[in-house]
């Protein structure tokens, strides 16, 4: 069997993911570009270069993602099919996490959810609160425009400066939240908060409002398992935030490894599910 490559084209960034055979993947990388075609085509050729191959040797293209629709026909005269981007997601979410039924999440610029199982791939609904929330809000409170200094913005950040927790309007227990549970984001904001302090505010109000959708969506079917995927897997504080939640609402949230490659292994074995 050739080699095949699921590609998941972005507005500006391109993940893509190759593998030799159903079990043996080759390699994962990504790559940012001003426009989906640019991206798409420089991680196609990267890929090739890097891993020593030549485009005779890949059997298929899978294409997925928002930036897909760009493209018509085939890539270099190499067979080339569009994926469903849900089905990818699902796809993907079960491959990396080893699970055979969870909610799959994908964090992008802003959020889907599907429900997935080794039968059934459903998209359940989606919010629009994601890293595009993330990044325009701290462009204008913090003044930072890229994840890489969101991240160091929030070095040493305080959300006891900016949010209000339970023990902050109540003494006594209220049902069976721990008292620095929050009870509003950015509600107690107080005049001392530093520009750490507000930019890890941001980034655990965008990931509490995700994990708490993804806890609502499993409860209406009684799923324990939720695979986070997506580049904001990679924001540091992302593990703390998301175990809180797993301990508050008893669920097991799951960043696999190469979870912001997800939708692009998950095109590629599309295909190769196929194949059996």
């Amino acid at each position: 069997m050739g080699i095949v490559i699921g590609i998941d084209v972005g507005g500006s960034t391109t993940k893509i993911a190759g593998f030799r055979s159903r079990t043996e993947i080759i390699s994962t990388m990504q790559v940012k570009a001003t426009d989906p075609m640019t991206s798409a085509y420089g991680a196609l050729g990267r890929f090739i270069n890097v891993n020593h191959l030549q485009l005779e040797d890949v059997e298929r293209l899978m294409l997925t993602g928002v930036g897909a629709s760009v493209f018509e026909g085939d890539l270099y005269n190499i067979p080339t099919q569009k994926v469903d981007e849900f089905r990818a997601i699902g796809l993907g979410g079960l491959e990396l996490s080893g699970k055979s039924k969870a909610l799959v999440v994908s964090m992008g610029t802003g959020t889907a959810y599907i429900r997935a199982s080794k039968e059934r791939i459903v998209h359940i609904g989606g919010s629009g609160v994601g890293g595009g929330t993330l990044v325009g809000l701290c462009s204008r409170l913090a003044g930072a425009n890229h994840f890489e200094s969101i991240i160091d913005m929030a070095q040493g950040g305080n959300l006891d400066n900016v949010d209000l927790v339970i023990e902050d309007i109540s003494k006594s227990q209220v049902g069976s939240f721990p008292p620095h549970t929050t009870a509003s984001n950015f509600g107690k904001m107080r005049d001392s908060a530093s520009i750490a302090d507000v930019t890890l505010g941001v980034i655990n109000m965008v990931f509490q409002t995700i994990g708490t959708l993804a806890v609502f969506a499993c409860k209406s079917d009684g799923v324990q398992d939720i695979v986070l995927t997506g580049s904001l897997t990679m924001v540091p504080q992302v593990k703390e935030i998301f175990q809180s939640l797993s301990n508050l609402y008893d669920v097991n949230f799951i960043i696999p490894e190469n979870a912001i490659y997800a939708t692009a292994i998950g095109a590629a074995l599309s295909y190769l599910e196929n194949k059996k």
